[in-house]
């Protein structure tokens, strides 16, 4: 029977050496597979050419580099890009690179499918099949660099996720590709360009506080009343807004960095003066800024964007109490690539 082989990017550096040194070669191979791997991309072994030919065959006996691959992309008439990544399972998770005049943003996937249930969400609506690994998680940003760099002529200089997924029910994997991606020896990036969005699990954002991240977090508000947010996010039954803020107050006492709230704000939903004073009220809990999402919508349902004159509301609302505000325009529509849009139709 076939031997399984081991998805070498599995490896830390360390276990690398130690692997040559079992081999009889010497460790600091190791050290160069690891550059081939992280820091230039390689997809194969036969790319690693400052290895002989004996040793790369040796590598490719014990092991495989399970890469994703870019299966199609569809580019927006506003330059927005979004990629179909193919696994090495054969499933499929989308990412975006999204420009604007002063950046290029990844916009990445953590999961195959959702672990949560938010009724707006086209990607709630399919099952979580499986936590995507550190280097699928990786390689979508490498992916989206080249991209920028091609399309775009610039590097990539943000990265968010807030694709498919949420991130903190993939936690050990999402902290490990962030540390890969700001390591020297990966992409090196500044987590400070880096925002994780979740839609509140208040347990692991405590979690984040303790592990002293660098990195900024967003949360998916949409509604600071709970019977409301329930409405929006039914799992919010089981993580109350009582112990989302507690949460985050936790993570402001030891991060010293702000919250974005991230706010939809949709039609019959969330549009009356109680949803605005509520918002605020939130707001003076823990320093932060309201980021005001324009809707896409998935379908002919419940779920419409808002008009101007209540978005105005929230705005002069939000600014008389000093809390920022900002308004989050939609980009790659045409393509389903906008918030929310994510649902993979392949």
């Amino acid at each position: 029977m076939a031997t399984i082989k081991k998805d070498i990017r599995a490896l830390s550096k360390e276990e690398l050496r130690v692997f040559f040194e079992s081999i009889g070669d010497q460790a600091f191979r190791g050290n160069q597979v690891y550059e081939w791997l992280w820091s230039k991309g390689a997809h194969t072994f036969e790319e690693m050419t400052n290895l002989s030919k004996e040793t790369r065959a040796h590598l490719d006996a014990h092991f495989v580099i399970n890469h994703i691959e870019v299966d199609s992309l569809q580019k927006s008439n506003d330059g927005t890009i979004k990629n179909a990544v193919k696994l090495h399972d054969g499933l499929i998770v989308e990412s975006v690179l999204i420009p604007t005049e002063s950046r290029t943003t990844a916009c990445v996937s953590s999961q195959v499918g959702c672990s949560l249930d938010c009724k707006f969400c086209a990607t709630a609506k399919l099952k979580r099949m499986r936590n995507l690994n550190p280097d699928e998680i990786y390689d979508q940003v490498v992916a989206i660099h080249k991209e920028s760099l091609l399309y775009h002529d610039r590097p990539l200089s943000n990265i968010v996720f807030m694709g498919m997924g949420e991130p903190l029910m993939n936690y050990k994997n999402v902290l490990e590709s962030i540390e890969k991606i700001t390591s020297d020896e990966g992409l090196g990036m500044s987590p400070k360009r880096i925002t994780l969005s979740t839609s509140g699990v208040p347990k692991m954002i405590k979690k984040l506080a303790d592990d002293a991240v660098k990195f900024k977090l967003a949360v998916s508000l949409h509604s600071a009343i709970q019977e409301k947010r329930e409405q929006i996010m039914p799992f919010a039954k089981s993580f109350t807004l009582t112990d989302l803020r507690e949460s985050l107050e936790y993570w402001y006492a030891q991060t010293k960095s702000k919250i974005t709230y991230e706010y939809v704000v949709w039609n019959g939903i969330n549009d009356t003066q109680e949803d605005i004073d509520a918002l605020v009220g939130f707001c003076k809990y823990v320093p932060c800024k309201v980021n005001l999402i324009e809707y896409n919508p998935i379908d002919d349902g419940d779920f419409q964007q808002a008009s101007q004159g209540i978005l105005d509301r929230y705005i002069q609302n939000l600014e008389r109490n000093r809390i920022p505000v900002t308004v989050r325009r939609s980009r790659g529509k045409d393509i389903d690539a906008a918030c929310g849009q994510l649902a993979n139709k392949h």
